[in-house]
């Protein structure tokens, strides 16, 4: 679970020739861009770094863009925007800043202020211990009662099906290693599941608390609908993190399970009949037992074509190999 490099003192990490991508993807966030270029730019001139600050426009309509353009023009070297044709969603503007960024260590953090830009060092300091993800905490959250309780039970709910003791999957404030942010594909809500998708990749993940401000211009983008659609994405995750390889062993043990029940239904039955001279055209318990026995073979024939398919296509090389020496 170790990361790709090896481990580096806290001076070396945060030496002035260090190479950072700063990534905030942002969506009708005008008021807040540009006290937050501030803050971002006035924690890497403090800490001399060699930086980069990718802003990635998710289709505003505020006239978020105007602001990004001027950004630019004023420092075209450390200063590089995108913008969507329309609203694609947060996983896509992250994908998109991830492919863009050129840093050994990439932070992400969102565009409306609630994120402290003065605690990035403190997480790439965490880094020096072995860590390929570090994510932050919002231990005490400045959000209202709506949100804290939904992303309570989201977390909980999320750290026991997965198995990662986190706190707080979805924090955006976030500081990876640059092998971390090219080997993830997000898309859809994946955004909520970086840290699982990254554990299951075999990089190692943890967290740290981080302070958070209360939001001080416009209003949430995330509705009730978000928590829906994470729950699918969830679902999504723990399958192909758990048996992209290996589909037989979830669909054969649920073929195995109803076939072994419909069987046990059906012999009874046939038991019944043969000893007791019972009919059975009027039983219920009979018409069941015939459908577990065909969800079972479904179930079974499911995942022997999952198996081919899986089979059929090789695994990437980046996608398990560390580090190789020689050739």
């Amino acid at each position: 679970m170790s990361g790709f490099l090896p481990q580096k003192s806290r001076k070396e990490i945060l030496k002035k020739k260090q190479k950072i991508s700063i990534v905030v993807p942002l969506y009708n966030e005008r008021e807040s861009l540009l006290p937050l270029h501030d803050e971002i730019s006035s924690v890497c001139q403090s800490h001399r770094w060699d930086y980069e600050i990718i802003y990635v426009d998710d289709g505003s309509t505020d006239g978020s863009f105007e602001i990004l353009e001027k950004l630019y023009r004023q420092n075209p070297r450390r200063v590089r925007v995108v913008q969507f044709r329309r609203n694609f969603g947060k996983a896509e503007a992250l994908s998109s800043g991830f492919r863009m960024a050129k840093g050994e260590f990439v932070v992400t953090l969102d565009a409306d202020l609630q994120d402290d830009p003065k605690e990035i060092p403190k997480l790439i300091g965490k880094l020096q211990e072995g860590f390929d993800l570090v994510s932050g905490w919002k231990v005490h959250r400045k959000d209202p009662l709506s949100k804290r309780l939904p992303s309570k039970l989201f977390n909980r709910v999320t750290a026991w099906l997965s198995g990662i003791p986190l706190h707080d999957f979805n924090c955006g404030l976030k500081v990876y290693r640059i092998e971390v942010a090219k080997t993830l594909q997000i898309y859809g809500e994946l955004h909520r599941y970086i840290p699982v998708l990254a554990h299951w990749y075999g990089f190692r993940v943890t967290e740290m608390p981080v302070h958070h401000r209360p939001r001080k211009f416009g209003k949430s983008k995330y509705g009730f609908s978000r928590f829906l659609r994470g729950g699918l994405d969830l679902v999504t995750v723990l399958f192909f993190g758990k048996y992209t390889k290996r589909p037989l062993h979830l669909f054969g043990s649920l073929g195995l399970l109803f076939t072994l029940l419909g069987g046990g239904i059906t012999a009874y039955l046939i038991v019944l009949r043969i000893t007791r001279t019972i009919f059975l055209s009027n039983r219920p318990l009979l018409f069941f037992g015939i459908v577990l026995l065909i969800l079972g073979i479904q179930f079974i024939s499911i995942g022997l074509l999952g198996e081919m398919i899986a089979r059929s296509r090789p695994t990437e090389p980046q996608e398990v190999i560390r580090k190789t020496l020689g050739e």
